[in-house]
């Protein structure tokens, strides 16, 4: 983890310079201007209840608000996180910026970012969230920035149309007022979750829909209100989930939970494993029946499940049988790791042939960065529903792999 702490680092204008210095060797920042955001901006202001080496911390967040159950529904996100979209929004003095999910510091950024003659508007479905972002942004000196509580599916229509909209919780739909919320070339920077996994992608106007320009590894609350996920979570046993937001998916616990305790089918691609991120994507999108498939600690250690799934893995599941992703070290290949698939169950054969073939086409064809461009198209699904396209409310996300 990096940090900007310091024991002879205390007072916040050495921790501010000293974060814009690490977000440039960490490739976050790349532009004068952000770099000149975070270079002035109070950033503890925003946190006034958090240690100074937290809040200046570049990957980890502040809480903010935690709902009844102790999980976090609102944080100062991460100084890299919201650097990284900041260069992906492409801000320029003079537009007008709509902050979706407000948390005070980021709309302070944008505040510099527009200048004297921009405007910037932040709005959020809580009340406490966004009292706290006024009196934060008051205190800082940024009067200017116009506070709303509203839910963040209908926008701020009001003050549209926007030349850049910023979406500051993890969304897992495109509402039709984002779209006609922005200009002719206006941007979208939305953190997507398709599927069970988010990234930053910053989306132009193309005609009704949106194409993106980049895409970046994030991490977010999710959205509350109307724009709430639809996903489905089953536990199969202590300590081991699957989820899914994908209607056709069967998660059906018993007979699933019972298929781990069979024996384990172990497939090896002879593939490199390295860009996880990448890999990830690619098999969420790919997979004909996916789900994630999350488990403890203790359970990886107990040796059931690999630890792969610690965090979530992309899972490939079917009525009674279940495979996922996993790797080892292995020099052969060239590189330190091979993918390989563990796979449970009746159908574990064919699941683990058709997980393979995927590990295997991504690291001949797409093991690079960037490699997908995403578009967002609105309305009623087309006919006949394009390769790789998921199904949300409002549109459809699409992905075309170069």
């Amino acid at each position: 983890m990096t940090t900007v702490s310091d024991s002879t680092v205390r007072e916040p204008g050495a921790l501010r310079a000293a974060m814009v210095s690490a977000l440039r060797d960490e490739g976050a920042i790349t532009s004068e201007p952000v770099a000149a955001a975070f270079a002035v901006v109070p950033r503890h202001l925003f946190a006034p209840d958090a240690p100074l080496e937290l809040a200046y911390d570049l990957h980890r967040t502040v809480p903010v608000k935690k709902d009844e159950n102790g999980l976090d529904i609102s944080v100062m996100s991460a100084a890299h996180l919201q650097a990284v979209m900041l260069e992906q929004a492409g801000i320029a003095p003079g537009m007008k910026v709509l902050e979706i999910g407000s948390g005070g510091v980021n709309a302070a950024y944008l505040r510099e970012l527009v200048g004297n003659e921009g405007e910037v508007t932040t709005v959020d479905i809580d009340r406490d969230i966004i009292d706290r972002a006024r009196l934060c942004l008051d205190d800082a000196g940024y009067t200017r920035v116009k506070t709303v509580l509203a839910d963040g599916e209908t926008g701020v229509p009001d003050g549209a149309p926007y030349d850049r909209i910023i979406v500051t919780a993890a969304a897992w739909d495109i509402p039709p007022s984002w779209i006609s919320g922005l200009t002719g070339n206006g941007r979208l920077v939305v953190p997507l979750t398709v599927r069970g996994t988010t990234r930053s992608i910053a989306f132009d106007r193309d005609g009704e829909g949106l194409v993106s320009r980049s895409y970046r590894l994030a991490r977010f609350v999710p959205m509350q209100g109307e724009g709430t996920a639809e996903e489905r979570k089953v536990m199969l046993r202590e300590g081991v989930a699957l989820q899914t937001d994908d209607v056709r998916v069967r998660l059906t616990a018993e007979v699933l939970n019972h298929a781990l305790d069979t024996p384990r089918l172990e497939r090896w691609s002879g593939a490199a494993f390295d860009l996880p991120d990448e890999l990830e994507l690619y098999l969420t999108l790919h997979l004909s029946s996916p789900a994630r498939l999350h488990a403890a600690k203790d359970v990886v250690e107990s040796g059931l499940v690999e630890a792969s799934a610690l965090l979530g893995v992309p899972a490939l599941v079917s009525e009674d049988s279940i495979a996922y992703r996993t790797r080892r070290e292995n020099e052969d290949i060239g590189v330190g790791f091979e993918s390989g698939v563990i796979a449970h169950g009746p159908q574990a054969e064919a699941l683990a042939d058709e997980y393979v073939n995927l590990l295997r086409h991504w690291a001949q064809d797409h093991r690079r960065r960037g490699a997908a461009t995403f578009r967002y198209l609105p309305g009623p699904a087309p006919t006949p529903l394009p390769q790789d396209a998921v199904l949300r409310r409002h549109g459809a996300v699409t992905v075309v792999w170069h």
